[in-house]
């Protein structure tokens, strides 16, 4: 379970696993998020982009080492 302990100027503080914590920026939360909210974070792999950014690497070193 993640909990919002404190909301600070441009991160949450999140408290998991008996009080570990982490910061993790607002900009990630919805505009409701308050203190106190269990919150879930899905995390999910971009395939597409994934592919993309490879090609894009792949004509950069093919650009560098020719």
């Amino acid at each position: 379970m993640l909990i919002i302990d404190r909301l600070e100027s441009e991160f949450a503080v999140v408290e998991y696993e008996s009080g570990k914590t982490f910061n993790l920026p607002r900009f990630l939360l919805p505009p409701e998020a308050k203190e106190g909210n269990v919150i879930t974070l899905a995390i999910t792999v971009d395939s597409s982009g994934t592919k993309e950014r490879r090609k894009n690497i792949e004509r950069l070193m093919d650009d560098l080492f020719e």
